[in-house]
């Protein structure tokens, strides 16, 4: 799916909702209520939905300078005088060519003992795939190359630009859904309590309403990973993802690696079981590696 077809569709599938939002607030009588009390619903769920995608495309625009700085990657090409980084520069052009894609992400790798590979940007053209130098020497060619046909899924699947709509519809509903119920609940107190109160419900919804759209980001995330795996096997062979999959499982199931390298962990979202538990895996945002190794093995 192109990159405007996308915007268009989740753009109109956002306005849909808020305005059947708005039209059973019309139709059940409360919109006259909420006029009278001076709350404009068309105002508050055009304002919502603006603030809501300005935010998360912001982030998604920068991504890739963020990531660069942040992590102090060094960007390489076929030009770069390290055999090994230039090895691993061909195998991330034959891979995008594989997949089909019209441009070859910049490919970045920075300096850490981190198990760690990820891919940003706001587009194909504007993509990146980084790896760490501890992935690059800790795991073996065909993993790694099951590794970056992984990441080099997400952008054929614009994956970024994806998860970043849904947070922009997520951001739009927190704030919407958050001061109508804290308009409700204040709007029956006297006007020197009432504005206090305002801000405190619109707060203490919007903790609720985050924690709700996580779960739902948490739960698209994982479908995500797992359709990022087979598109790896298409374009590398399932056996390549499955080792990088067991490599990866391998370090997790190392007490001590984990200890040492959660951060990178939690940065690679390559999978986080060791830290969700039980109900806490809703919050997951990668499914267990295990049941990622036996999805791709029942293909």
């Amino acid at each position: 799916m192109g990159f405007i077809k996308r915007i268009l569709i989740f753009l109109v599938v956002n306005l849909l909702v808020v305005f059947t939002i708005v039209f059973l607030l019309s139709f059940f009588n409360i919109q006259p209520y909420l006029n009278s009390h001076g709350l404009n619903i068309q105002a508050l769920a055009i304002f919502c939905l603006m603030w809501g995608f300005l935010g998360a495309f912001v982030s998604l625009l920068i991504s890739r300078k963020m990531a660069k700085w942040m992590m102090k990657i060094q960007v390489i090409d076929e030009n770069v005088n390290d055999d090994n980084l230039r090895s691993i520069y061909y195998l991330v052009k034959n891979i995008s060519i594989d997949a089909g894609l019209k441009h070859i992400p910049q490919v970045g790798i920075y300096n850490s003992d981190e198990i760690n590979a990820f891919a940003t940007g706001p587009s194909q053209k504007r993509s990146l795939v980084a790896l760490s130098t501890g992935l690059i020497n800790k795991m073996k060619k065909d993993e790694i190359e099951g590794v970056l046909g992984h990441e080099i899924s997400h952008i054929q699947n614009g994956d970024m630009i994806t998860m970043t709509l849904l947070q922009g519809i997520v951001n739009a509903f927190v704030m919407f859904l958050a001061r109508i119920l804290a308009f409700f609940i204040s709007s029956s107190r006297d006007k020197k309590t009432s504005y206090g109160s305002m801000r405190m419900f619109t707060f203490l919804f919007e903790v609720i309403f985050i924690i709700l759209g996580s779960i739902v980001l948490a739960f698209y995330s994982r479908k995500r990973e797992f359709k990022a795996d087979a598109g790896s096997s298409k374009i590398v062979g399932k056996n390549k993802m499955i080792s990088a999959l067991k490599a990866l499982k391998t370090q997790v199931d190392n007490k001590t690696v984990v200890k040492e390298l959660k951060p990178a962990y939690q940065s690679f979202k390559i999978s986080n079981n060791f830290t969700k538990k039980g109900l806490l895996k809703i919050f997951s945002t990668h499914p267990d590696l295990d049941a990622r190794i036996e999805k791709l093995q029942n293909l």
